[in-house]
């Protein structure tokens, strides 16, 4: 069996992966910001590494997952301000949109996360990591806080390969002072205005800046150095980069993160979903209407690291993907022939297209290899499939088939076609049958007689 390969955003090639310490993985996603409602493109990030994580644990690594969420920032001010809830209404702001997310990603099947780390809980530790840069000569002061100085960075650019912002770069906090040493100077402690949420500090009453919070929170529960870092592309240059200048000055100790990955955009038209473009769909909208399987298994038809594009018409075809996955699984359950015991082949299948950095689409293509084969002993099959499911999440231990009240009318028109045939007055017959489609439900008839079922399920 091959060993895992992940694509590693630093050397921009495929790595066999070696934790740092035998079979024990840390890894650090990079959250949101909680001052509205989370969208698609957060949900596709978080469920593609709730995939990667699942699928360490799956072939044995006993993996830490932590998560941060950004719950101080000029964002959160500015949506508090909008609303006019006063001096403390950042914390209204953002006590709201982490519950909201932390429901969303529940009713995505997400939880492989260990923890959740705001960023107000580390408020000592982030001020540590400002002291000890200061100490060391990497940090300066000016009229609006203590700013990181690129000049003493030598290596800053090495993870996104340029030093200069893009258009699609993420972007949370600008920055802007003419007081700086260099362009790209980024803020490590802000301080507050009047009416701003600030916290005593020997470096200055203030808040801290967006980069420095992830340092402070991976060094307090990681150490210096860890095995994976995770986000989407987009957080690569400054964010990424600015963690990585932070926390190598501070620890000397190189290189912060073994692995880094990136997630690939989520287009509409061609275009990045994103709030600042208002062209995004929230979760909690398409939950509305579509299952957490359907959203799991659109977004892995594409590999991790590719952009993938949105539209009502994908998300429609993996609703009908699944739902025929359903009927694969509920006739697999009423099957009782013996078959061949196929666990080792469909398995060593799914670990090596899983292995070639999480190639989720094959993994689909080997999920329905095995779904479709009827010489795959029936019972073997289905647990088999709750392993492979244990890692994509569509949710398939829990497919059954529906119990639905048939109307007495349905009922009714199905004896009378029962009759119809038996007396073998098929025309007959056939209209009934499309009058009882007509109402929703479809005839599934055998040796035995005829059974009703709601028609969307079996279309």
């Amino acid at each position: 069996m091959a060993d895992l390969k992940l694509y590693n955003t630093l050397t921009r090639r495929k790595e066999v992966f070696k934790p740092i310490k035998d079979k024990q993985v840390k890894i650090f996603v990079c959250g949101p910001t909680i001052y509205d409602y989370a969208h698609l493109g957060h949900g596709k990030t978080c469920i593609q590494f709730d995939v990667i994580v699942k699928y360490l644990r799956f072939i044995g690594y006993k993996v830490v997952y932590l998560q941060n969420l950004t719950d101080i920032d000029d964002k959160i001010i500015k949506r508090a301000n909008e609303e006019k809830l006063g001096k403390d209404g950042w914390k209204v702001i953002k006590d709201k949109y982490e519950m909201a997310y932390l429901e969303d990603m529940k009713k995505l099947g997400v939880n492989s996360i260990d923890k959740y780390a705001r960023a107000t809980d580390y408020i000592p530790q982030i001020v540590s990591q400002v002291k000890r840069l200061i100490e060391k000569k990497y940090a300066y002061k000016i009229s609006d806080g203590w700013y990181f100085d690129l000049s003493k960075d030598k290596e800053y650019g090495k993870l996104a390969k340029r030093t200069d912002l893009e258009l699609n770069d993420s972007v949370s906090r600008i920055d802007e002072n003419k007081e700086k040493k260099n362009k790209g100077d980024f803020c490590l402690w802000k301080f507050s205005k009047p009416e701003e949420p600030s916290w005593k500090a020997d470096i200055g009453y203030g808040r801290p800046g967006w980069h420095i919070e992830d340092t402070a929170i991976t060094e307090s529960e990681f150490g210096p150095q860890y095995d994976i870092h995770g986000g989407g592309i987009d957080l690569i240059f400054p964010h990424h980069e600015a963690e990585i200048a932070q926390m190598e000055s501070i620890s000397g100790k190189k290189p912060l993160v073994r692995y880094w990955l990136h997630t690939g955009f989520l287009n509409i038209s061609k275009e990045k979903m994103s709030k600042s473009k208002g062209n995004f769909k929230t979760i909690r909208e398409l939950l509305k209407d579509y299952d957490l399987g359907t959203i799991r298994y659109l977004i892995l038809t594409t590999n991790y690291r590719k952009p993938m594009d949105f539209s009502t018409e994908n998300l429609d075809a993996a609703k009908n993907a699944c739902e025929k996955i359903k009927r694969k699984i509920i006739e697999i359950k009423g099957q009782e022939h013996k078959g061949k015991d196929l666990t080792k082949e469909y398995e060593a299948r799914f670990r090596e297209v899983m292995n070639d950095d999480i190639n989720t689409s094959k993994a689909l293509e080997v999920l329905w290899n095995t779904l479709n084969d009827f010489d795959f002993d029936p019972k073997l099959k289905l647990k088999l499939l709750i392993e492979f499911d244990s890692v994509l999440g569509l949710g398939i231990k829990e497919m059954k088939e529906e119990k639905i009240e048939i109307p007495e009318e349905v009922i009714k028109l199905a004896e009378s076609r029962e009759k119809l045939r038996k007396d073998k007055k098929w025309a007959e017959a056939d209209i009934l049958r499309q009058r009882i489609k007509d109402l929703g439900y479809e005839l599934e008839d055998s040796s035995e007689g005829f059974k009703i079922k709601n028609y969307s399920s079996v279309k």
